[in-house]
C-alpha cells in the first residue's frame, strides 16, 4: 500500500508543475497593471518603479516564475500585492471556511443521494423510480444562486428561521456557525445530490443483474441484506470516486453560493484577487486547489483498493 501511495504522488507532481506553469502565464494575459493601483492616484514614477523592484516585476517572466516556485519549495507562497499580507495566511483564514462547507455540503448528498439512487434502481419502473429521476433532474437543472435567493426569501425573510447570510466560526460559536452554514450547505448539497443519486442508481442497476445477487436472493437471504451488504458494497466504487471529484470541487469554491450568502471562503478569496489583479493570491490558491483535487483522487484510488479486495492482491 505504501509502494503504490508513493508511486501515486510521484505521478502528481508534474501535474502540479504543469498546473503552476499555466497558470503563471495565462494570469500575465490579463489586462491591466495591479502596480498602477498600488501607486495610488498620483501614480508617481519612482513609487511604480519602487514597486516592480520589490515585487520582481522587470525580471523576465521566466526568473519571476523560478523566483515564486522556489519560494512555494520552501512554503512561501508569497505577498498579496494589495494587502501586503502573506498568501499563506490568506489561505490558512478562508480554507477552513470552505472545508465546513464542503463537508455540510457533502453530508447534505450522501443523505439524499445515495437512499434515492438504491431505492430509484429497486423500485425501476416504479412511481417511486420516476419521483427520483424528477428530482434528480430538477436538483441538476436549478441554478444555485436561484435556489440561495429562494431560500434567504422563504426561509430567512418570511419565516425567520435562519439568518440570511454572514459566518461565524464553529470555534467562537458553534450554534450560530451551524446555522449560518445550513442554508448554503443545502443549496451545494442538492445539486451535488442529484449527481450522486444518478450514479448510485447507475450503478446499482448494473449489480443488481449480476449472479451473486440472485444466488443471494435464492438462498433466502432478507431483500435487505441482499441490497445493502451485497448490491451495494460492491456498486459503491464508482460513488467513492464521484464524491472524491465532488468534493475537491467544492474545495475550490463554491463561488456564486459564497457571494449570495456573504461566506468569506475560497471563492470569494479569488474571485476578489482575479478583480484586483492580485497576482500572487491567484497563484497561491490556484495551486491550493490543484493540490486538494489530486489529494481527493489519492484518497479516491486508496479507498478503491480497500474496498476491493482483487485489487489489494494485485498490489
Amino acid at each position: 500500500m505504501t509502494r503504490f501511495i508513493l508511486h501515486r504522488i510521484l505521478i502528481s507532481i508534474p501535474t502540479l508543475i504543469l498546473v503552476s506553469m499555466f497558470v503563471f502565464g495565462l494570469q500575465k494575459l490579463l489586462p491591466g497593471d495591479p502596480v498602477l493601483a498600488m501607486a495610488g492616484e498620483e501614480r508617481d514614477p519612482a513609487v511604480i518603479e519602487l514597486l516592480r523592484e520589490k515585487y520582481r516585476l522587470n525580471d523576465p517572466i521566466p526568473m519571476q516564475y523560478l523566483y515564486w516556485v522556489g519560494g512555494v519549495l520552501q512554503g512561501d507562497l508569497g505577498t498579496s500585492l494589495r494587502t501586503g499580507e502573506p498568501v499563506l495566511n490568506l489561505i490558512a483564514q478562508k480554507l477552513p471556511v470552505t472545508i465546513q462547507l464542503a463537508i455540510m455540503s457533502m453530508i447534505f448528498a450522501f443523505l439524499i443521494g445515495v437512499p434515492a439512487g438504491i431505492l430509484s434502481s429497486v423500485r425501476k419502473g416504479t412511481w417511486v423510480d420516476y419521483i427520483a429521476n424528477v428530482v434528480a433532474l430538477s436538483g441538476l437543472s436549478i441554478p444555485n444562486f436561484w435556489l440561495g435567493i429562494m431560500m434567504i426569501l422563504l426561509v430567512s425573510v418570511n419565516l425567520g428561521w435562519l439568518p440570511a447570510s454572514g459566518y461565524e466560526s464553529p470555534w467562537v460559536d458553534p450554534w450560530r456557525s451551524f446555522q449560518t452554514m445550513l442554508m448554503p450547505a443545502f443549496v451545494l448539497g442538492t445539486g451535488l445530490a442529484a449527481a450522486l443519486m444518478r450514479h448510485t442508481r447507475s450503478s446499482m442497476l448494473g449489480v443488481l443483474q449480476s449472479d451473486y445477487v440472485r444466488t443471494a436472493r435464492a438462498k433466502g437471504l432478507a431483500e435487505r441484506k441482499v441490497i445493502l451488504k451485497h448490491a451495494f458494497r460492491n456498486a459503491v466504487l464508482p460513488i467513492v470516486t464521484l464524491s472524491a471529484l465532488l468534493f475537491g470541487e467544492l474545495l475550490a469554491g463554491a463561488v456564486l453560493t459564497e457571494q449570495i450568502f456573504t461566506i468569506p471562503g475560497f471563492g470569494k478569496l479569488i474571485v476578489d484577487a482575479v478583480f484586483n489583479r492580485d497576482y500572487a493570491v491567484v497563484q497561491g490558491v490556484v495551486l491550493c486547489t490543484a493540490a486538494g483535487f489530486i489529494l481527493m483522487n489519492l484518497i479516491a484510488d486508496v479507498l478503491y483498493v480497500l474496498l476491493n479486495p482483487r485489487l489489494r492482491t494485485a498490489q
